[in-house]
């Protein structure tokens, strides 16, 4: 009677624990980073999934640099140029909507970013692939503020940049 007693204990912690295991589709981390991208392909104007994005960490700043996996996806390539110009004029006049949009919050140093808006430059420039914005400031709030912002992008898109500045590995 007890080895009964023993396999059902053991049987229904078996079915307790497997209803509890979520499977990756029902995952709350994975469900938000999929609604984050939902967002992403309506907010920035092109696939996420035909996407690569990359935020580089600078002693100056660093950058936001985005480009299409398949040489031949020309319209991605162009609703990404026309993104990031966008996006340099907007972060230029302190306007980070499209970020708040997409990542349903305010990303991290974008509060000290929109007040030192003067002290922060964003250029935009084309690549062969896409394009990027480069971010640069001399000042040390600002510049901390734009590596917080890079650091949220870095982890918030799952890209596996460095979070450390290229120039000063030890920092």
């Amino acid at each position: 009677m007890n080895m009964i007693l023993v396999v059902a204990l053991v049987a229904g912690l078996s079915t307790q624990s497997a209803q509890k295991t979520e499977s990756p589709a029902k995952c709350p981390v994975h469900d938000a980073h999929a609604h984050m991208e939902e967002r992403g392909e309506k907010g920035m104007g092109f696939s996420q999934t035909s996407t690569t994005h990359h935020f580089l960490i600078k002693a100056d700043g660093g950058t936001i640099e985005v480009s299409v996996k398949q040489e031949a996806d020309l319209a991605n390539r162009d609703a990404i140029r026309m993104h990031l110009a966008h996006i340099a004029k907007a972060f230029q006049s302190g306007n980070f909507d499209i970020p708040m949009f997409v990542h349903d919050t305010v990303p991290l140093g974008v509060p000290v970013m929109k007040e030192m808006a003067g002290k922060i430059t964003y250029e935009y420039e084309e690549t062969a692939a896409g394009g990027r914005v480069a971010i640069v400031t001399t000042d040390p709030k600002a510049l901390e503020a734009v590596q917080q912002f890079l650091r949220f992008q870095i982890e918030e898109h799952r890209t596996g940049d460095a979070t450390i500045t290229e120039e000063h590995p030890g920092k």
